[in-house]
Order: structure tokens, then C-alpha cells, then sequence
């Protein structure tokens, strides 16, 4: 009886050996992973639409400090579209608004990802089975593909127009296309002498003629200098002009020539009188036998006067009383 007891009390230890060793073992592997069981915990949840490789155990870090681990991931039973991310906080001290940012992200070049809790601003803390806004990073490879995708589309334009180029090219160079450039090189090359010959011609002008340009450039600074020295005599010029201008504006030229105007037509109706034969110079400009008894009248009295000369005894007669 005594043997049969001290084996159920070895069984017994060896049993509670097995049990101590295992919840050791447990707790250790918690301990390693960040889950302190003896210690007051907060589960907080984050709702992605992606995840990107984000898996049970990764860290959850505040400002690089990790204060806790993803517990599980499981899709949305209202939407399968989302993916529900349950949130063990060990640190329960820390003070985290309630609009702070659950942003997965890679930790290294690996790709290992953990959820960073950026703090928001708002004094409403998180409480325990709260729900954080989400946000997913890109991924090393999602950040060089977009940095890539411009590269990439600028290379298509450039293979494009190196093409386009190349078709042109090819089409340029045909026989007839190659003939025409030849011409066309051919006049550029005469053109090009030409040029040259202009201008060696326009050199040799300029020596020639370099004494005259030098004499005109002289007359120039000359009038310039002039200009200069009677800039009173212009001025006085100019205001002599303008007082003119201004005794012209004064006087009353429209009444002026109203009656240049009236002489005129005064002088055209006497002219038209005379024409019509009204009046004495009417009458002598448009009567000829008037004007022959007026030229027979003066030769007559001339011949009288020389008579008279002539014979002065005979027209005057001188009694002696």
C-alpha cells in the first residue's frame, strides 16, 4: 500500500514538472513574440482595404517604440472587400487621440511590414475596441514602379519618334530625294559664295569710301554740334513760329476769304457786263465802229495840235488897242 502511494505521488510531480515546463514554454514564446500575459492589455482594430503582405505577430510601433503586435487578420463578415487587423497594445499608459492613423508600412528592404499609429491631434483618447483610421503605404516595389512608369513612357515616346525618324530617314534618302539634296546643296554652296562675294565687295566699298565716311561722319558731328550751339536761335525760331501761328488763328480768315470771294464774283459780273456790251467799256469793247470814230476823233485832234503849232497866227488873233 505504502509502494502504491509513493508511485502516484511520482506521477503526480512528474505531471506537474510536464505542466510547469509547458506553461514556461508558453510563456516564453509570448514573451518573445511581445504578449505579456501578467500585464493590463488594449485591443484596438484597424480595417485595410489592402494589406500587403501583413501577417499575425508584426509589430505595432509608436515614433519607432513598439508597444504592441498584430493579433489576427480576418476579412470583413459585412464587406469582404475589407480586411479587419486586430491590434494588441501592451502599453496602456500611452496616450493615443482618437484620430490618430494605423499606417502599414516596410519596415526594411526585406519587405517586413508593421502597422506605425501616427497620433492625430484630437483630445479624445482610444479606448479599448476602438477602431483607428487606415492607411496603406507602398510597397519598395509599388514606389520604384512609379518612379519608373514616367521613365517607361518617355522611353515609348522616344522609341516612337526614333521610328517616325527613321521611316523619314528611309524615305528621304530614296534616289530622287538624294539628287534633290545634292541640288539643293549645290545652290546653297553658290549662294554661300555669293554671299561671300558681297561681302568682300561691301569690304572693299567700305575701304574706298572710308575717307568719305570718315568726312560725312565728321559734317554730322559738325551739324551736331551747331544744332547745339544755336539751340536759342531754334527756339526763338520755334516761338516765333508759334506766335505767328497763333496771329494767324486770330485773325478772321473765313471773313477774309468770304470777301476775296465777293470781289471775285463782283469782278466776274462786271467782266460779264462787258461782254454783254452794258456800259461805256461795253460798249467801246464790243462796238467797233465806236472804237474807229474814237481813233479817226484822236488823229483828227492830233493833226489839229500840229496844225496850231504849225500856224499859231491863224487861230489866234492879237488886237493893240
Amino acid at each position: 500500500m505504502a509502494l502504491k502511494k509513493y508511485k502516484i505521488r511520482k506521477e503526480v510531480k512528474v505531471g506537474a514538472v510536464f505542466v510547469i515546463a509547458l506553461s514556461v514554454m508558453v510563456w516564453g514564446i509570448m514573451y518573445l513574440q511581445g504578449i505579456e500575459i501578467l500585464k493590463k492589455k488594449r485591443i484596438i482594430y484597424a480595417v485595410y482595404e489592402r494589406v500587403n503582405g501583413l501577417v499575425a505577430a508584426n509589430p505595432v510601433t509608436i515614433q519607432g517604440m513598439k508597444v504592441g503586435q498584430v493579433k489576427t487578420l480576418y476579412f470583413s463578415p459585412e464587406d469582404p472587400r475589407k480586411i479587419i487587423v486586430e491590434l494588441y497594445l501592451n502599453n496602456t499608459t500611452y496616450p493615443i487621440p482618437k484620430n490618430s492613423v494605423a499606417s502599414i508600412y516596410s519596415a526594411d528592404l526585406m519587405g517586413s511590414k508593421e502597422i506605425e499609429i501616427l497620433p492625430g491631434n484630437s483630445s479624445e483618447l482610444i479606448k479599448d475596441g476602438d477602431t483607428l483610421m487606415a492607411r496603406t503605404e507602398a510597397t519598395l516595389g509599388e514606389e520604384v514602379n512609379q518612379q519608373l512608369a514616367p521613365i517607361k513612357h518617355k522611353a515609348e515616346n522616344l522609341i516612337s519618334s526614333i521610328d517616325t525618324l527613321a521611316t523619314i530617314l528611309q524615305q528621304v534618302l530614296n534616289k530622287n530625294t538624294q539628287a534633290s539634296l545634292i541640288e539643293a546643296i549645290e545652290h546653297i554652296k553658290e549662294a554661300i559664295g555669293n554671299v561671300a562675294h558681297m561681302t568682300y565687295n561691301a569690304d572693299t566699298l567700305v575701304t574706298q569710301q572710308r575717307s568719305n565716311l570718315a568726312r560725312i561722319i565728321t559734317n554730322m558731328e559738325s551739324i551736331s554740334k551747331n544744332l547745339e550751339r544755336n539751340n536759342d536761335k531754334i527756339t526763338n525760331i520755334l516761338e516765333n513760329f508759334s506766335s505767328v501761328s497763333d496771329s494767324l488763328a486770330r485773325l478772321n480768315i473765313p471773313a477774309t476769304f468770304s470777301q476775296v470771294d465777293q470781289a471775285v464774283r463782283n469782278l466776274n459780273e462786271i467782266i460779264g457786263k462787258i461782254k454783254s456790251g452794258e456800259g461805256t467799256i461795253g460798249l467801246l469793247v464790243n462796238d467797233s465802229s465806236l472804237y474807229y470814230e474814237m481813233d479817226k476823233a484822236a488823229r483828227d485832234l492830233n493833226l489839229l495840235l500840229e496844225d496850231i503849232k504849225a500856224n499859231p497866227k491863224k487861230y489866234v488873233h492879237v488886237s493893240v488897242f
